[in-house]
């Protein structure tokens, strides 16, 4: 996906954010499974905090928490690249709902690492790592969530 600047990427981004804590916010209201509407709550609000940074660039460029922000590498234990796309439905089981979400986070990293790629600015770089670690980090919660349940159901 190409975009003419910087700051058509980052108006995109912003709307990737603010669907995805929607998507979030909406599983935590409808999911009954203990702790899980909690979690997807933390994780819009995550989400969230995703979408100001966007929108602080926008209007500040890199901001003292940005510069302050310590990157460092986030394991990826690959599950969810062996997850099929799946479209949430209601009733699905706890651990399809992982899947759903899991994918989604892989989905978001690739898109910031695509973004990072596209940064012609150093700004706009440090930005779209900050981001990709936001998203590994998800995506690795979310996977050992997965396997932590798969683990208790004896798979």
């Amino acid at each position: 996906m190409k975009f003419e600047n910087l700051d058509a990427i980052v108006d995109f981004a912003i709307e990737k954010e603010i669907e995805a804590a929607e998507f979030y916010s909406d599983l935590s209201k409808e999911e009954a499974f203990s702790g899980s509407s909690k979690m997807f709550a933390e994780f819009a609000n995550e989400e969230r905090k995703h979408q100001k940074l966007l929108e602080d660039f926008k209007t500040e460029g890199i901001t003292q928490s940005m510069q302050e922000y310590q990157l460092k590498w986030i394991t990826d234990i690959k599950r969810s690249d062996y997850v099929v796309d799946l479209e949430y439905q209601k009733g699905m089981a706890y651990n399809e709902i992982l899947m759903l979400a899991m994918k989604r986070e892989e989905k978001a990293l690739k898109l910031y690492n695509d973004f990072l790629d596209q940064a012609d600015t150093e700004e706009g770089k440090k930005l779209f790592k900050i981001l990709c670690q936001e998203e590994a980090k998800h995506k690795l919660a979310l996977e050992s969530m997965y396997d932590d349940y798969m683990a208790q159901m004896g798979d």
